[in-house]
């Protein structure tokens, strides 16, 4: 349990400085998704390629157009030899509702995520489909508060 804490710490962290990357002023995310111990791809939220990076309208909604740090992570994924399935995906805030549609078909296993987004409609889709979700606390291994 303290080993799977520090890395869950560990890939949370990464996490957290990978959302730094995002333009997004409202709010930054960050993904990293794992298997067997090595990261196998990563993402942060941002407007598809070729468009200008900026996340906001005037008014300082998030454009339609912007894609998910999650969703970026699978993307990305997609490209390579790898597979998502029996991975572990890091987010610096939990799914939304599309997202965890992305998350069951790349066969992720487990979610870990360190906030809580507006809806919980995704996390419920994902414990509906048997994917292991876990809320990340700093001291969860002091206080066993790991779990939603």
């Amino acid at each position: 349990m303290a080993k799977q804490y520090e890395l869950d710490r560990a890939y949370i962290n990464m996490a957290l400085e990978w959302a730094k990357l995002s333009k997004a002023t409202r709010m930054q995310v960050g993904a990293i998704i794992v298997k067997e111990s090595q990261i196998i791809s990563d993402g942060f939220n941002g407007t598809p390629r070729g468009f200008n990076n900026i996340c906001e309208d005037g008014f300082g909604t998030t454009k339609p157009e912007v894609l998910h740090a999650e969703s970026n992570a699978i993307l990305k994924l997609s490209k390579t030899t790898q597979s998502g399935e029996g991975a572990t995906l890091y987010l610096t805030c939990s799914p939304c509702y599309d997202c965890a549609k992305l998350i069951i078909q790349a066969g992720i296993t487990r979610v870990v995520y360190k906030e809580v987004y507006r809806s919980r409609s995704g996390l419920m889709l994902l414990e509906r489909a048997g994917v292991e979700i876990d809320r990340f606390f700093k001291d969860a291994h002091k206080s066993n508060q790991i779990g939603c």
